[in-house]
């Protein structure tokens, strides 16, 4: 079964100024998301470079099958960031993931 990882609504813009709390339903991947844990890169020069500490406030929360991540903020302009989604779902584990294009 081939699934695609990356969720639906990427790539997203978000302001250099703004705070914001994505959501992400896991029903493609399976149900009843456990064990979430969140990771942001910033992905501008092709490496990957964890900024988690600098731009994730908070943690996820699990509400039926969807997934609250933590507050993403403190941007740079003109950056992309790639954040990835682990969770498990019955006896499996998934990684989904999502782009945002910082702008002023």
């Amino acid at each position: 079964m081939s699934v695609i990882r990356q969720v639906v609504e990427s790539p997203l813009l978000q302001g250099v100024d703004e705070n914001i709390i994505y959501s992400i339903r896991t029903t493609q991947w399976g149900s009843s998301p456990s064990n979430v844990d969140v990771k942001v890169y910033d992905i501008t020069a092709g490496d990957y470079t964890d900024v988690t500490t600098t731009v994730v406030t908070g943690v996820a929360g699990v509400v039926g099958d969807v997934i609250t991540l933590p507050k993403i903020g403190s941007l740079t302009a003109v950056r992309v960031y790639k954040v990835e989604v682990y969770f498990e779902s019955g006896s499996q584990d998934f990684e989904c993931y999502l782009i945002i294009q910082a702008e002023d």
